[in-house]
């Protein structure tokens, strides 16, 4: 049986070591969804995980629609993989941004103090990842396997369906 606290640290570790996100979002047309990549900015003391975006982009008003999102979370290289299912919400917080903003942001804005910047913060509610053997290692099951008519085993996965309070750090 799986140690839910252990997961749930090792699901914040990975979303430390992985710097971009695929936000996915309700496109608001029948079952579409979207997907951008975004900077992830953690703040597991508060069980959230933050992106700087923009006030009036198609995701703030997908996102206002329907506040239900996927972030998926990849290292190719070292065979990490994450999704995370959460509650987003656009929130209008100065203090955030100036937190968060960083010397890559001036390629969407002038500035930390452009109005226009809003917080979007997830929520996590579960979450989900794959870890392999690194590409080496893959690599020489994978071409054992073809070799020997194996089915190939590349790593494990755990589910964390239960996220309470978005993992944050126990007060």
């Amino acid at each position: 049986m799986a140690d839910t606290a252990t997961d749930i640290d090792h699901v914040w570790k990975l979303i430390n070591d992985i710097p971009i996100a695929m936000v996915v979002t309700h496109e608001g047309q029948g079952q579409n969804m979207r997907a951008r990549p975004m900077a992830i900015r953690s703040a597991r003391e508060e069980g959230a995980i933050y992106f700087l975006t923009d006030v009036d982009t198609p995701k703030a008003e997908e996102i206002r629609r329907d506040q239900s999102v996927c972030l998926a979370l990849s290292d190719t290289k070292n065979q990490k993989y994450l999704w995370i299912s959460g509650h987003a919400e656009m929130i209008d917080d100065r203090d955030r941004v100036h937190k968060f903003w960083s010397v890559y942001d001036k390629a969407f804005w002038s500035d930390k103090n452009d109005p226009r910047i809003r917080v979007l913060r997830v929520t996590p509610e579960s979450a989900e990842f794959w870890e392999g053997s690194g590409t080496i290692v893959t690599a020489v099951k994978l071409a054992a396997a073809i070799a020997s008519g194996e089915r190939v085993n590349l790593g494990g996965n755990e589910k964390v369906v239960a996220f309470p309070h978005g993992g944050k750090v126990a007060d």
